[in-house]
Protein backbone atom coordinates (compact mmCIF):
# COMPACT_ATOMS: atom_id res chain seq x y z
CA UNK A 1 0.00 0.00 0.00
CA UNK A 2 1.44 3.37 -0.84
CA UNK A 3 2.78 6.16 1.51
CA UNK A 4 -0.05 8.60 -0.06
CA UNK A 5 -2.59 6.30 -0.47
CA UNK A 6 -2.08 5.52 4.06
CA UNK A 7 -1.95 9.18 4.44
CA UNK A 8 -5.18 10.15 2.81
CA UNK A 9 -7.09 7.28 4.80
CA UNK A 10 -5.38 8.64 8.01
CA UNK A 11 -6.68 12.08 7.27
CA UNK A 12 -10.28 10.98 6.01
CA UNK A 13 -12.58 12.58 8.80
CA UNK A 14 -15.32 9.79 9.77
CA UNK A 15 -17.38 12.08 11.17
CA UNK A 16 -17.76 13.73 7.23
CA UNK A 17 -18.33 10.73 5.10
CA UNK A 18 -21.54 10.38 3.35
CA UNK A 19 -24.40 8.33 4.98
CA UNK A 20 -24.94 6.51 2.38
CA UNK A 21 -21.37 5.12 1.74
CA UNK A 22 -21.32 1.37 2.39
CA UNK A 23 -18.16 2.11 4.65
CA UNK A 24 -19.38 5.02 6.31
CA UNK A 25 -19.39 4.86 10.33
CA UNK A 26 -19.75 7.11 12.78
CA UNK A 27 -18.90 5.62 16.18
CA UNK A 28 -18.60 8.20 18.91
CA UNK A 29 -17.40 4.86 21.21
CA UNK A 30 -14.45 3.81 18.92
CA UNK A 31 -13.40 7.19 18.61
CA UNK A 32 -13.30 7.85 22.64
CA UNK A 33 -11.71 4.43 23.29
CA UNK A 34 -8.83 4.48 20.43
CA UNK A 35 -7.94 7.85 22.19
CA UNK A 36 -7.77 6.77 25.21
CA UNK A 37 -5.50 3.87 24.39
CA UNK A 38 -3.12 6.26 22.19
CA UNK A 39 -2.79 8.17 25.31
CA UNK A 40 -2.07 5.46 27.31
CA UNK A 41 0.85 4.73 24.96
CA UNK A 42 2.01 8.08 24.84
CA UNK A 43 2.86 7.61 28.73
CA UNK A 44 4.36 4.12 28.43
CA UNK A 45 6.77 6.61 25.74
CA UNK A 46 7.60 8.96 28.71
CA UNK A 47 7.98 6.56 31.42
CA UNK A 48 10.53 4.59 28.88
CA UNK A 49 12.50 7.57 28.37
CA UNK A 50 12.96 8.33 31.83
CA UNK A 51 13.80 4.30 32.44
CA UNK A 52 16.36 5.00 29.55
CA UNK A 53 17.93 7.27 31.28
CA UNK A 54 17.98 5.44 34.60
CA UNK A 55 19.02 2.25 32.99
CA UNK A 56 22.15 4.25 31.32
CA UNK A 57 23.09 4.66 35.05
CA UNK A 58 23.16 1.31 36.02
CA UNK A 59 27.15 0.41 36.13
CA UNK A 60 28.43 3.79 36.82
CA UNK A 61 29.51 5.81 39.61
CA UNK A 62 25.83 7.28 39.65
CA UNK A 63 24.35 4.29 40.26
CA UNK A 64 23.01 3.92 44.08
CA UNK A 65 20.10 1.77 45.59
CA UNK A 66 17.52 5.08 44.66
CA UNK A 67 18.31 4.06 40.99
CA UNK A 68 17.97 0.98 41.30
CA UNK A 69 14.74 1.46 42.43
CA UNK A 70 13.25 4.11 40.31
CA UNK A 71 14.16 1.18 38.04
CA UNK A 72 12.78 -1.29 39.07
CA UNK A 73 9.32 0.75 39.86
CA UNK A 74 9.61 1.88 35.95
CA UNK A 75 9.93 -1.63 34.73
CA UNK A 76 7.09 -2.91 37.06
CA UNK A 77 4.79 -0.03 36.19
CA UNK A 78 5.72 -0.27 32.50
CA UNK A 79 5.19 -3.95 32.21
CA UNK A 80 1.77 -3.51 33.38
CA UNK A 81 0.87 -0.67 31.34
CA UNK A 82 1.80 -2.58 28.22
CA UNK A 83 -0.14 -5.71 29.79
CA UNK A 84 -3.19 -3.15 29.91
CA UNK A 85 -2.36 -1.67 26.29
CA UNK A 86 -2.89 -4.98 25.02
CA UNK A 87 -6.63 -5.99 26.37
CA UNK A 88 -7.10 -2.60 24.99
CA UNK A 89 -5.67 -3.62 21.46
CA UNK A 90 -7.29 -7.05 21.55
CA UNK A 91 -10.92 -4.69 21.66
CA UNK A 92 -9.98 -2.76 18.84
CA UNK A 93 -8.95 -5.58 16.75
CA UNK A 94 -12.49 -7.22 17.47
CA UNK A 95 -14.34 -4.30 17.17
CA UNK A 96 -17.23 -4.69 14.35
CA UNK A 97 -18.31 -2.77 11.34
CA UNK A 98 -15.82 -0.12 11.10
CA UNK A 99 -14.92 1.69 7.96
CA UNK A 100 -11.84 1.95 5.90
CA UNK A 101 -10.70 4.87 8.13
CA UNK A 102 -11.41 3.55 11.54
CA UNK A 103 -9.35 0.10 10.15
CA UNK A 104 -6.45 2.56 9.93
CA UNK A 105 -6.53 3.55 13.54
CA UNK A 106 -6.67 -0.02 13.87
CA UNK A 107 -3.27 -0.30 12.33
CA UNK A 108 -1.45 2.37 13.61
CA UNK A 109 -2.41 1.96 16.93
CA UNK A 110 -0.85 -1.86 16.11
CA UNK A 111 2.18 -0.60 14.92
CA UNK A 112 2.74 2.23 17.61
CA UNK A 113 2.32 -0.34 20.33
CA UNK A 114 4.81 -2.60 18.58
CA UNK A 115 7.32 -0.02 18.22
CA UNK A 116 7.24 1.15 21.81
CA UNK A 117 7.12 -2.32 23.08
CA UNK A 118 9.93 -3.48 21.19
CA UNK A 119 12.01 -0.15 22.78
CA UNK A 120 10.86 -1.15 26.19
CA UNK A 121 11.72 -4.90 25.84
CA UNK A 122 15.52 -3.22 24.48
CA UNK A 123 16.21 -1.60 27.89
CA UNK A 124 14.62 -4.60 29.95
CA UNK A 125 17.02 -6.64 28.44
CA UNK A 126 20.21 -3.82 29.04
CA UNK A 127 18.47 -3.46 32.86
CA UNK A 128 18.66 -7.43 33.56
CA UNK A 129 22.02 -7.22 31.68
CA UNK A 130 23.71 -4.62 34.17
CA UNK A 131 21.60 -6.31 36.55
CA UNK A 132 23.06 -9.91 36.89
CA UNK A 133 26.91 -8.15 36.05
CA UNK A 134 26.16 -6.12 39.45
CA UNK A 135 25.27 -8.98 41.37
CA UNK A 136 27.80 -11.77 40.18
CA UNK A 137 30.49 -8.86 41.03
CA UNK A 138 28.85 -8.34 44.46
CA UNK A 139 28.43 -11.52 45.43
CA UNK A 140 32.22 -12.52 44.35
CA UNK A 141 33.64 -9.58 46.27
CA UNK A 142 31.05 -10.91 49.27
CA UNK A 143 32.64 -14.58 49.25
CA UNK A 144 36.26 -12.72 49.49
CA UNK A 145 35.58 -10.94 52.25
CA UNK A 146 34.48 -13.46 54.18
CA UNK A 147 36.76 -16.51 53.29
CA UNK A 148 40.17 -14.09 53.70
CA UNK A 149 41.72 -14.42 56.94
CA UNK A 150 42.24 -11.86 59.45
CA UNK A 151 46.24 -10.61 59.49
CA UNK A 152 47.19 -9.51 63.03
CA UNK A 153 50.14 -9.50 65.08
CA UNK A 154 49.91 -9.72 68.69
CA UNK A 155 51.90 -7.99 71.16
CA UNK A 156 53.61 -9.02 74.39
CA UNK A 157 51.44 -8.16 76.93
CA UNK A 158 47.84 -6.76 76.75
CA UNK A 159 46.89 -10.32 74.94
CA UNK A 160 42.89 -9.87 76.83
CA UNK A 161 42.51 -6.22 75.27
CA UNK A 162 43.60 -7.47 71.53
CA UNK A 163 41.25 -10.04 71.18
CA UNK A 164 38.15 -8.75 72.83
CA UNK A 165 39.21 -6.28 69.73
CA UNK A 166 39.02 -8.86 67.77
CA UNK A 167 36.13 -10.19 68.18
CA UNK A 168 34.12 -7.13 68.05
CA UNK A 169 35.74 -6.50 64.21
CA UNK A 170 34.56 -10.01 63.93
CA UNK A 171 30.90 -9.51 64.97
CA UNK A 172 30.71 -5.99 63.07
CA UNK A 173 32.73 -7.79 59.99
CA UNK A 174 29.77 -10.29 59.92
CA UNK A 175 27.08 -7.76 60.27
CA UNK A 176 28.19 -5.96 57.21
CA UNK A 177 27.95 -9.46 55.62
CA UNK A 178 25.18 -10.29 56.56
CA UNK A 179 23.82 -6.97 55.64
CA UNK A 180 25.47 -7.40 51.82
CA UNK A 181 24.10 -10.69 51.83
CA UNK A 182 20.59 -9.80 52.11
CA UNK A 183 21.21 -6.66 49.65
CA UNK A 184 22.37 -9.00 46.97
CA UNK A 185 19.67 -11.58 47.85
CA UNK A 186 17.16 -8.87 47.13
CA UNK A 187 18.81 -7.89 44.15
CA UNK A 188 18.53 -11.23 42.74
CA UNK A 189 14.96 -11.00 43.39
CA UNK A 190 14.76 -8.25 41.39
CA UNK A 191 16.19 -9.84 38.71
CA UNK A 192 14.10 -12.85 38.57
CA UNK A 193 11.19 -10.60 38.61
CA UNK A 194 12.35 -8.88 35.57
CA UNK A 195 13.49 -12.04 33.79
CA UNK A 196 9.44 -13.09 34.59
CA UNK A 197 8.27 -9.74 32.96
CA UNK A 198 10.35 -10.20 30.16
CA UNK A 199 9.11 -13.84 29.15
CA UNK A 200 5.68 -11.79 29.52
CA UNK A 201 6.40 -9.42 27.18
CA UNK A 202 7.47 -11.72 24.65
CA UNK A 203 4.55 -13.40 24.43
CA UNK A 204 2.38 -10.00 24.16
CA UNK A 205 5.27 -8.74 21.72
CA UNK A 206 4.68 -11.65 19.43
CA UNK A 207 1.04 -11.33 19.59
CA UNK A 208 0.88 -7.48 18.84
CA UNK A 209 3.30 -8.27 15.87
CA UNK A 210 0.55 -10.93 14.33
CA UNK A 211 -2.33 -7.90 14.81
CA UNK A 212 0.34 -5.94 12.71
CA UNK A 213 0.70 -8.35 10.00
CA UNK A 214 -3.24 -9.41 9.89
CA UNK A 215 -4.29 -5.72 9.67
CA UNK A 216 -1.59 -5.17 7.13
CA UNK A 217 -3.11 -7.65 4.94
CA UNK A 218 -6.94 -6.12 5.81
CA UNK A 219 -5.08 -2.65 4.62
CA UNK A 220 -3.39 -4.61 1.64
CA UNK A 221 -7.05 -5.64 0.19
CA UNK A 222 -8.27 -1.79 0.91
CA UNK A 223 -5.94 -0.65 -1.10
CA UNK A 224 -6.14 -3.06 -3.59
CA UNK A 225 -9.65 -2.65 -4.02
CA UNK A 226 -9.47 1.89 -3.89
CA UNK A 227 -6.75 0.82 -7.12
CA UNK A 228 -9.22 -1.46 -9.12
CA UNK A 229 -12.06 1.37 -8.54
CA UNK A 230 -9.39 4.09 -9.52
CA UNK A 231 -8.84 1.57 -12.42
CA UNK A 232 -12.06 1.45 -13.46
CA UNK A 233 -12.77 4.70 -13.24
CA UNK A 234 -10.49 6.18 -15.66
CA UNK A 235 -11.22 2.74 -17.79
CA UNK A 236 -14.64 4.11 -17.95
CA UNK A 237 -13.88 7.85 -18.68
CA UNK A 238 -12.10 7.18 -21.47
CA UNK A 239 -14.70 5.15 -23.07
CA UNK A 240 -17.10 7.78 -22.64
CA UNK A 241 -14.25 10.12 -23.86
CA UNK A 242 -14.17 7.72 -26.91
CA UNK A 243 -17.59 7.47 -27.47
CA UNK A 244 -17.85 11.27 -27.05
CA UNK A 245 -15.49 11.46 -30.25
CA UNK A 246 -17.43 8.89 -32.36
CA UNK A 247 -20.78 10.77 -31.25
CA UNK A 248 -19.17 13.76 -32.78
CA UNK A 249 -17.97 12.70 -35.87
CA UNK A 250 -21.24 10.44 -36.51
CA UNK A 251 -23.00 13.55 -36.28
CA UNK A 252 -20.37 15.28 -38.65
CA UNK A 253 -21.00 12.52 -41.19
CA UNK A 254 -24.91 12.81 -40.77
CA UNK A 255 -24.72 16.85 -41.54
CA UNK A 256 -22.36 15.76 -44.59
CA UNK A 257 -25.11 13.70 -45.82
CA UNK A 258 -27.83 15.68 -45.03
CA UNK A 259 -25.98 18.57 -47.01
CA UNK A 260 -25.08 16.37 -49.73
CA UNK A 261 -28.62 15.34 -50.57
CA UNK A 262 -29.86 18.86 -49.79
CA UNK A 263 -27.48 19.98 -52.64
CA UNK A 264 -28.53 16.87 -55.00
CA UNK A 265 -32.42 17.59 -54.24
CA UNK A 266 -32.15 21.12 -55.20
CA UNK A 267 -30.16 19.93 -58.23
CA UNK A 268 -33.36 17.91 -59.38
CA UNK A 269 -35.72 20.46 -58.36
CA UNK A 270 -33.90 23.09 -60.57
CA UNK A 271 -33.65 20.68 -63.20
CA UNK A 272 -37.38 19.70 -63.34
CA UNK A 273 -37.74 23.59 -63.53
CA UNK A 274 -36.28 24.30 -65.92
CA UNK A 275 -37.17 21.01 -68.28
Amino acid sequence: MSFEHSARLESQPTTLRRQDDPEYSDDPEFQRFTTSLSEKLFSLQSKISRLNSDVAALGTKRENARVRERVQDLLDETSTGFRETHEGLKKVQDWPDLGASQKYTQSKLNREAKATLDEFQSLQRSALEKQRASATAARVALDESSTSPTQSQTPFGGQQQQQQEQEQLRLASQDEVDFQEQLIIERESEIRNIEQSVGELNELFRDVAHMVHEQGEQLDIISVNVQNTRDDTHGASTELRTAERHQKSARGKACCLLLIMAVVLVIVILAVAIN
